[in-house]
């Protein structure tokens, strides 16, 4: 599977030239108005920095309409007041090519049992760090610690000149892992397998 991050927590994932967008954004300070093209759009709540949809333009259906993906959802909520602050949010477990990617939208607290058990054991998580308005770095990585994942990726963090400026940087979380578990990344793609393991983080590009 491709995966490619297009800024803030937006994301495509391709499998078999098949593609679809998660979580596309508008008015983000320092990102470029973004511009994508996708078989299909996922929302993981109706903020502006995450349902964009009209920035992301519809591709024709394949000829033999053909769609990889399986889609799995978890309700979870957007703070740790059950939705009571910024509402609900949803975590979407994205399977194609015997790769399983959890992109949890704007998580905001600590995972319940009941929680852990629907969202199960992916392969990737895409996971905010930024705090503020989600988990913040130390919470991300206890997140991370409960379900037991090989490979994470962080999102939703201020970047110099990128992103929410009240947001956290990434390297909060980054300092809570083994300094050989990280990769940085030159670009923003990344092609998951199986094998793919660590904390890895892509580079935006303008």
């Amino acid at each position: 599977m491709k995966l490619t991050w297009l800024g803030h927590s937006c994301f495509s994932l391709e499998q078999d030239g098949y593609r679809i967008v998660t979580d596309p954004y508008e008015n983000v300070p320092g990102y470029p108005d973004l511009r994508a093209e996708a078989h299909a759009v996922y929302c993981s709540h109706q903020h502006f920095d995450h349902n964009a949809v009209n920035h992301v333009s519809i591709l024709p259906a394949p000829a033999k309409k053909f769609n990889p993906f399986d889609v799995r959802e978890i309700s979870v909520y957007h703070d740790d007041r059950q939705g009571k602050l910024r509402g609900n949010n949803i975590i979407r477990v994205f399977t194609a090519g015997g790769v399983s990617v959890a992109h949890m939208g704007d998580l905001g607290h600590l995972l319940t049992p009941v929680q852990r058990s629907k969202l199960g054991k992916p392969d990737v998580i895409l996971i905010p760090v930024g705090g503020v308005y989600t988990l913040d770095a130390k919470q991300a990585k206890a997140v991370c610690d409960a379900v037991g994942v090989r490979c994470l990726i962080p999102m939703h963090y201020y970047h110099a000149p990128y992103g929410l400026p009240n947001l956290g940087g990434v390297d909060a979380f980054l300092s809570l892992w083994p300094r050989e578990s990280i990769r940085m990344l030159p670009g923003p793609d990344i092609e998951i397998t199986s094998q793919t393991s660590g904390v890895i983080v892509p580079a935006f590009r303008d």
